[in-house]
């Protein structure tokens, strides 16, 4: 059930989007636009409560339940920063919006704007573990919940390693291709010999 749910409310977020993002920009109904968008955190509530009455019922803590927290996590750390791109996009497309700029290539500029999207994924791993540890103290037996933990291991290795990723952007930032110089025209005299 909570594998399925899990599926649901992925297909459900871009369904709320795809909705949200139409009565804003095709149908010229902004509010309407807005409110669909911001049911997209319910999706979260009803996986999150989904999860703990499977937990109340007895089921045993494992991969779904881990899944679920990730995923959640995930839609914390990055949901926002995902709708905010989509919506400057179909602004452009749909509303005559200028263009979003898109993240800077090369240089500092880019190391911080990477450093901004992995505090999305430090937020994803912080959120997460949170779940999963509320999920632990709710079901209170050690001997079950042991897969939790290595859940709360899967997402910090992650944040771990974009971190390192981000870091290397700063470590070793990108430089802008060299310009060609253009040729010196000749001088006229030179033209006339």
């Amino acid at each position: 059930m909570i594998v399925t749910l899990i599926i649901v409310c992925e297909v459900g977020f871009w369904v709320l989007l795809a909705a949200g993002l139409g009565a804003r920009y095709l149908l010229r109904m902004p509010r309407t636009g807005a409110a669909l968008l911001l049911c997209e955190p319910l999706l979260e509530v009803v996986l999150l409560v989904a999860t703990a009455v499977d937990l109340k019922n007895g089921a045993d803590p494992s991969a779904k339940h881990g899944i679920a927290a990730l995923y959640i996590g995930y839609t914390a750390g990055h949901g926002h920063r995902t709708v905010k791109w989509l919506d400057g996009h179909a602004a452009h497309r749909f509303a005559g919006a200028p263009k979003p700029p898109g993240p800077p290539r090369y240089g500092l500029a880019r190391a911080a704007h990477e450093g901004r999207v992995w505090l999305g994924t430090l937020t994803a791993a912080a959120v997460a573990t949170a779940l999963l540890w509320l999920a632990i103290l709710y079901v209170d037996d050690p001997a079950r919940t042991t897969s939790l933990y290595s859940w709360m291991h899967t997402a910090w290795r992650a944040a771990g390693i974009h971190g390192l990723i981000a870091l290397s952007y700063a470590l070793w930032p990108r430089k802008a291709p060299a310009r060609e110089p253009k040729p010196e025209p000749e001088p006229v005299d030179a033209r006339l010999r």
